[in-house]
């Protein structure tokens, strides 16, 4: 499996904006250039080890949240993704939400697996 650049930008866009940081804040915080941090969000440049882990501190998150959807065997980010985005969902969301995913499973079960 390669490295979906784009992805972790993405991951790290969604978690700085969840947090209320700017490129700016992210970039002092992880002592990166702001440049630097808009060219990762957008996967316009790859990032190496040193520069993952420090945003990964800087954000408070693990290695593995940022690159989940390059690694095989990151199930377990995925599941604490969905309890956390049904945390304060509503019974009826619940039910919905539930609903929703039992078809789309079996709908995707249906489809041999792209690689």
């Amino acid at each position: 499996m390669e490295i979906d650049y784009q992805a972790i930008g993405t991951r790290i866009r969604r978690l700085r904006k969840a947090q209320g940081l700017t490129q700016q804040t992210l970039a002092e915080l992880s002592d990166q250039e702001p440049s630097n941090i808009s060219h990762i969000e957008r996967g316009a440049t790859k990032l190496s080890l040193p520069t993952l882990v420090s945003i990964a501190n800087a954000l408070g998150v693990t290695a593995d949240q940022l690159l989940c959807d390059s690694i095989a065997a990151s199930g377990t980010v995925y599941r604490q993704e969905l309890m956390a985005l049904l945390d304060d969902c509503s019974h009826w969301e619940l039910r919905l939400i539930t609903e929703t995913i039992r078809t789309l499973r079996e709908g995707l079960r249906q489809v041999p697996p792209q690689r």
